[in-house]
């Protein structure tokens, strides 16, 4: 089976300090709001004995108010871009969601939460997401790699600063440099 175009998902992302500075850095270059910022919520699923995991591959919920999607996101290939197959469809409500995964073998394996701000160059090439999380604040560039590299030299940034780990392993590999152990990458939202 050959994946199409519009079936790939190819991006970068690049840390940031704070996600003021990512907004200014965003609208000085040119880039103008096309989503306003949304808090996300997103759930990994897996078998019992992490047999997407083990493939990397990855099957997730994410919910943003109402709405839910679906994602299976096939395994990575090797490159200066994340390159991958990515299937996504809107689905029903998250609690029905998990129930069917549940009913399948699948079980919640990893939840993490995000603010999402989406921003476009109005060409068409792709989009920048300003992602606030847990563990700092990340630029996501996606799109043809041609306009990814484009995109972040306008925006101030080497190849050597493109990182193509997921926030899974990003938060993990967070937890072993903080001495913290990992759980969840979700907002502490304790006063």
């Amino acid at each position: 089976m050959s994946v199409s175009d519009s079936n790939r998902e190819v991006e970068i992302k690049l840390r940031i300090p704070d996600a003021g500075a990512g907004q200014e850095m965003l609208e000085r270059s040119g880039l103008k709001l096309a989503v306003a910022r949304v808090f996300e919520h997103n759930i990994l699923f897996d078998t019992e004995d992490l047999r997407l995991r083990s493939g990397r591959r990855l099957l997730r919920l994410r919910q943003v108010g109402e709405s839910c999607w679906l994602t299976f996101k096939g395994p990575p290939e090797e490159g200066r871009h994340k390159s991958r197959e990515e299937l996504e469809v809107k689905v029903g409500a998250l609690a029905t969601m998990i129930t069917v995964f549940d009913r399948l073998g699948y079980r919640p394996t990893f939840r993490y939460e995000k603010f999402r701000t989406e921003y476009t160059a109005g060409d068409g090439g792709g989009v920048v997401t300003l992602d606030e999380t847990p563990i700092g604040c990340f630029l996501e560039i996606e799109g043809a790699p041609e306009w990814i590299d484009a995109m972040a030299s306008k925006l101030g940034f080497r190849e050597t600063d493109y990182l193509t780990a997921s926030y899974a392993s990003l938060y993990f590999a967070w937890c072993e440099q903080a001495g913290v152990q990992p759980a969840d990458m979700v907002f502490d939202i304790t006063l």
